[in-house]
């Protein structure tokens, strides 16, 4: 069984995670991974946070001289804010403390977590809820993405819409060079301006904007997922994952909504045969039928809503007092899409990982990999002549 735990609060001391059930002997690049965290700390729209933190991946358990050991890998990425003395007299372990926050913030988990967990200090509810945490699925999902790497595996997260700025559809996955030539990981140049104006002029009004990013997965073998159980059903696996970030409001597969205003003839993706190959006329079902990979790119879309912390503070109440009062302001950023497709792949890549180690298993990378293989070989000549009747 595969899985995985985060723990650490936005200016703790630290954000920590594990990795139970990787295979033994994976090879972990840590360059990658810190690769990745940069990436996330990106994007045109974020806040001065972004200029304190220099995230980098510690390893405390689970790896010898760069490899898996096939135990749990544990991991951790330090809160450099949290060594600033009004940050550190706030948020330390034993002895933090300071004035409340009282005024909850639309849109976020202030009021409904301070009732869930009995706190009067709505700083003991943000401190979780912050995006911040989103650093360390983000050192897990890299690990992850070395491993999928190694079965021919790969995501590519890009924007596709910030606020009402809208990018063409690409043909094919965008080539990373496209989407760090800009600051907003957008594959269209021109689309790409109109956004980071559009971030411009709602920071300048004091408020925040929203978007869609998409992930795409290549590689995917057919028969990832499962139709027999509700909850192994690879749609439902990966929704509920990217419906588990911050900020996030729908997830798409294909077409998605789309199909709700279209015929069968035009909703599905036919069958025909190129040589002795069978193909598709389209991927209108994004790479996943009955809840199992087709062979198709897996194709997910995601909205995301404006960040709740706005400069111009909403309307809210003092709940210590009970009287009207803006909300809560803290240190925020204008848009965060950019950076959600970053965390949007390593949610991917985390949620993956349980579905095909259950296909394909191993103790070590070479017997997952000679797993696959064998899969593989096997599916290749399942409608052959010779299986004619077995």
């Amino acid at each position: 069984m595969f899985r995985y735990l985060t723990a650490g609060e936005s200016h703790g001391p630290a954000l920590v995670g594990i990795l139970d059930g990787l295979p033994a002997r994976l090879h972990l690049d840590v360059e990658e991974i810190n690769a990745a965290l940069v990436a996330r700390q990106g994007g045109h729209g974020r806040g001065g946070r972004m200029k304190i933190e220099r995230d980098e991946v510690e390893f405390l358990a689970g790896l010898r001289g760069s490899q898996t050991l096939g135990s749990p890998l544990a991991v951790m990425v330090r809160n450099r804010d949290h060594q600033t003395p009004k940050v550190h007299a706030l948020m330390d372990p034993l002895t933090g403390g300071g004035e409340p926050i009282t005024n909850p913030r639309p849109g976020h988990a202030d009021y409904a977590g301070a009732i869930k967990y009995r706190q009067r200090d709505l700083r003991n509810v943000l401190e979780r809820a912050s995006a911040r945490e989103t650093a360390m699925r983000v050192c897990l999902g890299a690990i992850c993405a070395q491993f999928l790497d190694a079965l021919g595996i790969r995501t590519t997260g890009y924007v596709a819409q910030i606020g009402s700025v809208v990018a063409p559809e690409p043909i094919d996955a965008p080539d990373c060079s496209t989407l760090t030539a800009n600051d907003v990981r957008c594959h269209d140049a021109a689309a790409a301006s109109a956004m980071i104006a559009a971030i411009d002029a709602a920071k300048s009004a004091g408020d925040t904007l929203g978007g869609t990013f998409v992930i795409r997965i290549d590689g995917m073998p057919v028969g990832i997922g499962s139709n027999r159980q509700p909850q192994t059903r690879l749609d439902g696996i990966l929704a509920g994952a990217l419906m588990g970030m911050q900020t996030v409001k729908a997830v798409e597969i294909g077409l998605g909504s789309q199909v709700a205003g279209l015929a069968g003839s035009a909703s599905h993706d036919i069958f025909a045969l190129k040589g002795d190959a069978v193909v598709r006329g389209s991927n209108r079902a994004g790479g996943i039928e009955g809840g199992m990979s087709n062979g198709e790119p897996i194709i997910i879309r995601v909205s995301v809503k404006p960040i709740p912390t706005l400069m111009h503070a909403l309307p809210s109440v003092n709940l210590h007092t009970g009287k009207d009062a803006p909300a809560a302001i803290v240190r925020s950023d204008v848009c965060v899409v950019p950076a959600a497709s970053i965390v949007g792949e390593a949610m991917v890549r985390l949620a993956l990982m349980e579905p095909i180690l259950e296909k394909y298993g191993g103790d070590s990378m070479e017997e997952t990999l000679d797993n696959l293989r064998r899969s593989q070989a096997a599916a290749a000549t399942l409608f052959s002549p010779a299986q004619e009747g077995t």
